[in-house]
C-alpha cells in the first residue's frame, strides 16, 4: 500500500495542537489527508499546520473551544460547506480534571471533565454524522484511557469519562454498522510521553516513555487494514 494511501481524504482532529493529536494530524497529513487542526491554542495549531506543510500535506486549522456552545454546531457547518464527506474523526481533545478520592470530587470540576470528554464528542459524533455517512468509508476513532476498563483509586472522574466515552462511540459503532460505511475503533495509547501524563506522574521520566508519534503510527496502520467496528487498539 501507499505512504499516501489517504490521498483525497478528508480527516479531522480534536485537540491537535500538542502529544497525541499533533502526532496524529501530522502521519495523517503525511499520508495524504487533509487534515482539519482543531484546538484552543492557534499558535499550536499553527506550529502543526506548518510541519504538514513541510512533509508535503495539507492542512485548515480551526481555533476553537469545544465546550462553547454553538462552536461544535459552527464547524460542522463550515466542513460541510467546503467539503462533501468527512473520511475520518479522531476524538482525541480531553482534560484529566484533578486526581482526587471519589468522595472528594468537586462537582465543578467533575463537570468539566463530563462536558469535554464526554458531550463534546457526542455534539462532534451528531454533528458529523451526516459527513461520515457520505464518505465511502467512513471512520471515527475515539481515544480512550486504560482507567476506564480498569478502576484506579483517585482516577474515578477521568476513568468515568473515558468508559462513558467508549460506551458512547461504540453504541454508535453499532447503530451504524448495518446501515452506512461507518467503522468506530477505541485507541488506548497507554504510557505516553504528554503533558497530561506529566501532570498526572509528576516525578516520572518522560525519557522512559513511548513518545506520540508512535501511538499516531499505530493509528494510521490501523487505518490502513481493514478493521472490524468496535476494535479496540492498545498501543503498547
Amino acid at each position: 500500500m501507499s505512504d499516501r494511501f489517504l490521498d483525497g481524504r478528508l480527516a479531522l482532529v480534536t485537540g491537535a495542537s500538542r502529544g497525541v493529536g499533533a502526532a496524529t494530524a501530522e502521519a495523517l497529513g503525511a499520508a495524504g489527508a487533509h487534515v482539519v487542526l482543531t484546538a484552543r491554542t492557534a499558535e499550536g495549531l499553527e506550529q502543526v499546520e506548518e510541519r504538514i506543510h513541510a512533509l508535503g500535506g495539507s492542512a485548515t486549522i480551526a481555533p476553537l473551544d469545544l465546550i462553547e456552545s454553538d462552536s461544535i454546531a459552527r464547524l460542522a457547518t463550515a466542513i460541510a460547506g467546503r467539503w462533501q464527506a468527512l473520511d475520518l474523526l479522531v476524538l482525541n481533545a480531553a482534560t484529566l480534571g484533578s486526581l482526587t478520592p471519589v468522595a472528594q470530587i468537586d462537582g465543578a470540576e467533575f463537570n468539566r471533565v463530563l462536558t469535554l470528554n464526554v458531550l463534546a464528542n457526542q455534539a462532534l459524533i451528531a454533528g458529523f454524522d451526516p459527513l461520515l455517512r457520505k464518505s465511502a468509508a467512513g471512520r471515527l476513532l475515539a481515544v480512550t484511557s486504560s482507567v476506564g476498563r480498569s478502576p484506579r483509586a483517585y482516577w474515578g472522574a477521568y476513568g468515568a469519562s473515558k468508559a462513558a466515552l467508549e460506551t458512547l462511540v461504540q453504541s454508535y459503532g453499532e447503530e451504524v454498522r448495518n446501515v452506512a460505511p461507518v467503522k468506530v475503533a477505541i485507541i488506548d495509547p497507554g504510557a505516553t510521553a504528554t503533558t497530561m501524563r506529566a501532570r498526572a506522574f509528576p516525578g516520572e521520566d518522560p525519557a522512559t516513555l513511548k513518545g506520540p508519534a508512535a501511538v499516531a503510527a499505530a493509528m494510521v496502520g490501523l487505518l490502513a487494514s481493514d478493521f472490524e467496528t468496535g476494535h479496540r487498539l492498545e498501543v503498547r
